[in-house]
């Protein structure tokens, strides 16, 4: 699209907030940020039981301490990464040079590829320790509801991160097909040199040659009048 740089416009223009809370991308990212608040306050919260006759609690996924730890760490990594992107989303617009702009986008494919990868086997890892999980070492059932929360959650979240992906890669090839955008970019309103001229043009129209026949040299010999005849000066 042509004025348009890896999904957006020229830098240097104001931020408009309702423009960009309606961007699929940074709807993608706040969804993305309140599932990780979920997972993470689920199993924090609820993510830790014990037996009746037991002091120590342990983690409700089948007293599997490493699948607490994984969600409670993903969930909060995973909010850092969306509060971090939805910053860079925000100052994106004011990037003048293509080549930064190239790299974060290619950083946003990235990073949302790995998240729903990793959001992919948290959902694996969560669903196995609950399935396998025994009744004995949680009789009442405590914290199901956060289990099978943070259960959900995470299966959501493989989505709206391969959704900021695929978006990503849209605004990639936005900007790697654009020919106005194929050299070294800079914005027009950041280079004053670049601002279009006009030729000069003198008062009068310039002669042409006559359109019948070929153009003559001038005869120098009837041009110079002798009349006057060379005076010569002495020095």
């Amino acid at each position: 699209m042509e004025g348009m740089a890896y999904g957006a416009g020229k830098a240097g223009g104001a931020f408009d907030p309702v423009t960009f809370f309606q961007q699929p991308h940074t709807i993608l990212r706040i969804v993305s940020w309140l599932f990780s608040i979920v997972i993470f306050g689920c199993i924090a919260n609820e993510g830790y039981v014990n037996r009746p006759n037991e002091v120590e609690e342990f983690c409700i996924f089948n007293r599997n301490q490493n699948a607490c730890n994984y969600g409670v760490t993903m969930g909060t990594l995973a909010f850092l990464c969306c509060v971090a992107f939805l910053a860079l989303d925000v100052y994106f617009p004011q990037i003048s040079s293509v080549k930064d702009r190239k790299k974060a986008v290619l950083a946003d494919i990235g990073v949302s590829a790995f998240w729903s990868f990793m959001w992919f086997v948290g959902f694996c890892f969560l669903a196995n320790q609950w399935q396998v999980a025994k009744h004995e070492d949680n009789p009442l059932r405590e914290g199901g509801d956060a289990a099978r929360a943070a259960i959900t959650f995470s299966f959501f979240s493989i989505f709206t991160w391969a959704g900021q992906a695929f978006l990503a890669y849209q605004r990639y090839k936005l900007g790697a097909d654009s020919a106005l955008f194929s050299q070294d970019y800079v914005d027009p309103s950041q280079d004053a040199a670049a601002a279009p001229y006009s030729a000069y043009t003198s008062g009068g129209d310039l002669e042409s040659p006559p359109s019948g026949g070929s153009y003559q040299q001038p005869n120098t010999e009837a041009a110079f009048d002798g009349s006057a005849g060379y005076q010569r000066q002495d020095y």
